[in-house]
């Protein structure tokens, strides 16, 4: 039994290249100065096999007619994504893009209607069929955010931003309904380099919704020392009731450390005490808690001489606001104080003196 080609006689059959399955559920909204499309990547061929890389995608944009639908004919490819890259551009499950829209042809047009398909393909020669069709419409939006300022205390890390007053295109804002702030989490290790270039962040959380004040500042009481955050803020408005944002600001990387030491013990009290064994004395110490959450421990220091510290009584930190000193002499007079430390190894200020002078003990 022989099967013959529609080649030359003998010739092998080329194989048909893999064509992924369409996509089904793209959807778009405005985002910023573009438009924010949101889809599926197949997974597998129409033959049903398994792709065993990410295909190419291609980003459509095309004009609608005047009767509200899209002109079929005036679909072009506006931006192609290597499969290699698709990874770049993956949110949890789905992947988004958006594709930029000058701002120019907002405030020329505003509200009119862009319409989009995305299509993907593993060989240059066959691509899939083009996904559902759907139309945003795009309207002006402020000015991108020039830069946000952070800076970091004890208690939050306090951002601030000037308010815009024009649009992406120039034209002067009506009225703003507020703000959107947005916070991510970087591997440390990429601080520096998304500093300069944010594509290069190694992200372990991308930005998410954090808050939505009502005037350009924030304070993020949330925040945990020692992690590394990208700020992005983004202005909201109003337009025929729905909320639409700017483009992203300029993004502010912190990573606060913690240099802010406890608060001085209070309460330091002192009291001379018989010892365990007959003609000795002991001089015992309590002082208030401290109430900070990450406090490590105590260290409580001696003197012989006024307004001088001394040495530390112990080599570990006290876990307890309590110390018996067993190492006093006879007529000789101390100076005791306390400082608090935390996880971070900030010392306090040291707590007001006891002073203790130690007489001869009883026979």
């Amino acid at each position: 039994m022989f099967v013959f080609g529609c080649g030359a006689p003998g010739a092998p059959t080329a194989p048909s290249p893999p064509v992924p399955v369409a996509i089904t559920d793209l959807t778009a909204h405005q985002a910023g100065d573009g438009t924010q499309l949101t889809f599926t990547v197949p997974g597998r061929t129409i033959a049903g096999e398994r792709l065993s890389a990410p295909p190419a995608i291609e980003i459509l944009r095309g004009n609608v007619k005047s009767d509200g639908t899209p002109d079929l004919k005036s679909f072009r490819v506006v931006y192609t994504i290597p499969g290699a890259l698709v990874s770049n551009y993956a949110a949890k499950d789905v992947l988004q893009f958006t594709d930029p829209i000058p701002p120019e042809e907002a405030k020329e047009h505003p509200g009119a209607f862009a319409a989009y398909r995305v299509r993907t393909r593993v060989s240059q020669k066959r691509a899939s069929a083009d996904s559902n069709t759907v139309l945003v419409r795009i309207f002006p939006v402020p000015e991108r955010i020039s830069a946000v300022e952070a800076r970091v205390t004890e208690s939050a890390i306090e951002l601030n931003w000037p308010a815009p007053t024009r649009t992406s295109a120039g034209d002067a804002i009506a009225a703003l309904s507020g703000y959107r702030v947005y916070r991510g989490e970087l591997d440390p290790a990429s601080g520096e380099a998304a500093s300069h270039d944010l594509s290069q962040a190694k992200w372990r959380a991308k930005p998410t919704l954090l808050a939505s004040p009502d005037v350009n500042n924030y304070r993020d009481t949330s925040f945990e020392f020692g992690r590394t955050y990208v700020y992005i803020v983004r202005t909201a408005i109003l337009v025929e009731n729905t909320p639409l944002e700017s483009s992203d600001s300029v993004p502010a990387i912190v990573a606060p450390l913690d240099t802010f030491p406890p608060a001085a013990p209070q309460g330091l009290v002192a009291a001379v005490l018989p010892g365990d064994t007959p003609g000795t004395i002991i001089v015992d110490l309590s002082w208030s808690i401290n109430l900070e959450t990450d406090l490590a421990g105590y260290r409580v220091y001696r003197s012989g001489q006024q307004d001088v510290r001394g040495q530390p009584l112990n080599p570990e930190l006290l876990p307890t606001p309590a110390v018996r000193d067993t190492s006093v002499q006879p007529g000789h007079r101390y100076w005791y104080t306390v400082t608090a430390v935390d996880r971070a190894g900030n010392e306090s200020t040291p707590s007001s003196p006891a002073v203790v002078d130690v007489s001869q003990p009883l026979p």
